[in-house]
């Protein structure tokens, strides 16, 4: 027996998430048409002014509805240093720790030759278009992930920031290797970047 199209329309889609398999989104599906119409409909406008609203800010990369971000356009920020990521949950995850006051700049991804993913592909020619013209700019801490992807990424980037004579550190103590920023806690964070090294 079939599913009636509606709710295999909808088993459909939550697959479509990551990590969300054939069983997980059958549960999803069956919780979804047991709430309130409301709620529903909360839920849907929710992921349509996710959609619509939200886009990367021309500066930084970083998630946002205003153009350029919060972060940006705050004069109080420290604008000598700016801690490069890898996607703009990276930057929510650091922010958590409420102890680095500088800039950020979000790749949105890192290099892959196995996936195809090339500096092209990434953030990295805003990131140094902004270090040309940003001449206070002393320290570039790269905290990309601890992974092969992550590391090649880093080396990368500190061959094509060094010879301008900006300082380029990386995140150490306190991420192991494999981890993602996304699932570190608040004072994993805060080592690591206390503890950051040259590259």
């Amino acid at each position: 027996m079939q599913y009636p199209e509606p709710i295999a329309k909808l088993i459909e889609s939550y697959m479509k998430l990551p990590g969300i398999g054939g069983k997980t989104a059958t549960r999803l599906a069956f919780f979804t048409i047991d709430m309130d119409e409301d709620d529903v409909t909360d839920f849907a406008k929710s992921l349509i002014s996710a959609k619509r609203d939200l886009h990367y800010c021309s500066i930084c990369g970083n998630i946002t509805e205003e153009d350029p971000c919060q972060i940006c356009s705050d004069p109080s920020r420290d604008q000598t240093k700016v801690i490069v990521v890898e996607e703009p949950k990276d930057v929510m995850s650091l922010e958590k720790m409420k102890e680095y006051h500088g800039l950020y700049h979000v790749l949105h991804g890192v290099l892959s030759p196995i996936e195809g993913k090339g500096p092209e592909d990434i953030n990295i020619t805003s990131l140094l278009t902004r270090l040309q013209t940003h001449p206070d700019m002393q320290e570039v801490i790269i905290a990309t992930n601890a992974t092969p992807e992550g590391e090649a990424t880093s080396m990368y980037l500190s061959r094509l920031i060094k010879p301008a004579g900006i300082k380029v550190t990386r995140l150490a103590h306190g991420l192991a290797v494999g981890s993602d920023i996304e699932y570190a806690d608040e004072m994993t964070l805060f080592k690591a970047i206390e503890g950051r090294t040259e590259i």
